[in-house]
């Protein structure tokens, strides 16, 4: 408490009080929609739930929490106008929000993201409250445990009584560790006990940067500091992921910032061997999410098309063909849309053709020059039309992806 008002949201005072400021004066089923959305955006659409058997537990076991709400309402902690009831029956609804491991993880790293949910791109909180939400989290996110936290970890964390500690690891990642047994002080006693051990391995601590041997080196491993056979080992553990429909690898090397596009020495992406496999979900993951090429060809010239259809996985296939002609269709609309701009780069690079087409009436000259040599591998440049003294437009980035994505059973 500071001058008789509680500082600390970690803590039921501060979490009620926190609870009282939210969407005031909006009916208490919309205020807790806005939150369970704002829940939901920060994992990136993750599992969120509500349990009616907690928020039963809650209202039963609430004597302390009254009482609280009393001794700050004396206090005038509480905005005018503020009903104590119904901030209570609100403040038991958000404790009772359901997570899970990988949801609960996914909103550690929008955290770590600055607010920037990874998974979407999308701008659920801004920086500022970001920051202040990890210095809180840095000094009082551990109960009475913060302190010894802090100076053994160094990162920001925030434990709870349900056994799960979030760990956040700023520009890095973010870390849901759960294990129901608690200590005393009421954190979960193999969650600290992880984070000791990780940040004994790893310079994650705020000032390991500040421990390192004569030569600079830190004397813990930096896993941000990447060698030469990482990006080997990375295209084989995506191919590898790929090929077993592992859907959470996909998502954790796309994270990671890695090239999905990557190929193997015979030119085999992960999109060839989950269509040659018949895993459907990470064929849409990798379309859909990861934007990668659906035309990609391998050293046989063979697409993941071709691969569905050569092992027979017939709602892959469907689903890849239909994908093909959204792409097809789209990129037909945009060349007959799209009105002709000004590109001196483009006409520099184009073949000069020895053809000319007639404009209203008149023939236009062309040049002198005659056509490189071209290999016969090489792909055949079409003759240049100038309209207006205007060249057409270069082609656009990912221009292989389609305005709406095919649902099978359309």
């Amino acid at each position: 408490m500071f001058a008789d008002k509680p500082h600390n949201p970690m803590i039921n005072a501060g979490a009620i009080v926190t609870t009282s400021l939210i969407s005031r004066g909006e009916h208490i089923a919309d205020r807790f929609d806005y939150v369970f959305k704002q829940y939901s955006r920060m994992c990136g659409g993750e599992y969120t739930g509500f349990s009616n058997s907690t928020y039963l537990s809650e209202r039963e076991t609430a004597d302390r929490n009254f009482a609280l709400g009393y001794y700050m309402r004396e206090n005038k902690c509480f905005p005018d106008g503020t009903d104590l009831t119904q901030t209570l029956e609100f403040y038991f609804q958000l404790c009772s929000v359901e997570v899970n491991a990988d949801s609960a993880s996914v909103m550690a790293a929008t955290l770590a993201n600055g607010g920037v949910c990874p998974i979407t791109g999308d701008r659920v909180l801004q920086p500022e409250a970001v920051r202040n939400t990890l210095s809180l989290m840095y000094s009082c996110g551990m109960y009475d445990y913060s302190g010894q936290f802090a100076f053994k970890v160094g990162l920001p964390a925030k434990s709870g009584v349900a056994g799960a500690i979030l760990l956040v690891v700023p520009k890095v990642m973010g870390v849901c560790i759960w294990g129901p047994p608690l200590d005393a002080l009421g954190n979960s006693c193999r969650g600290v006990q992880f984070c000791k051990l990780l940040i004994d391995k790893f310079n994650f601590h705020n000032y390991d940067d500040l421990c390192s041997d004569e030569s600079g080196e830190s004397y813990k491993l930096d896993p941000r500091r990447r060698t030469q056979d990482h990006r080997v080992d990375s295209v084989v553990n995506l191919l590898f992921a790929a090929a077993n429909g592992d859907c959470a690898a996909i998502r954790r090397y796309a994270l990671s910032g890695m090239d999905m596009c990557a190929a193997d020495y015979d030119g085999r992406t992960a999109l060839h061997l989950a269509a040659a496999e018949g895993h459907l979900d990470v064929v849409k993951l990798l379309l859909e999410q990861c934007k990668v090429d659906v035309k990609a060809k391998d050293r046989w010239g063979c697409v993941p098309l071709e691969d569905a259809k050569k092992f027979k996985h017939d709602m892959v296939f469907t689903y890849l063909d239909r994908f093909m002609k959204e792409v097809d269709r789209d990129n037909s609309e945009e060349s007959s849309e799209e009105e002709p701009t000004q590109d001196v780069g483009y006409e520099e690079q184009a073949c000069h053709s020895s053809s000319f087409i007639p404009i209203n009436g008149q023939s236009e000259q062309t040049s002198e020059e005659q056509p490189p040599s071209v290999p016969p591998s090489a792909p055949v440049i079409p003759p240049q039309v100038h309209v207006n003294g205007k060249s057409p437009p270069t082609t656009k980035k990912n221009s292989y992806l389609p305005k709406k994505m095919p649902v099978i059973g359309e």
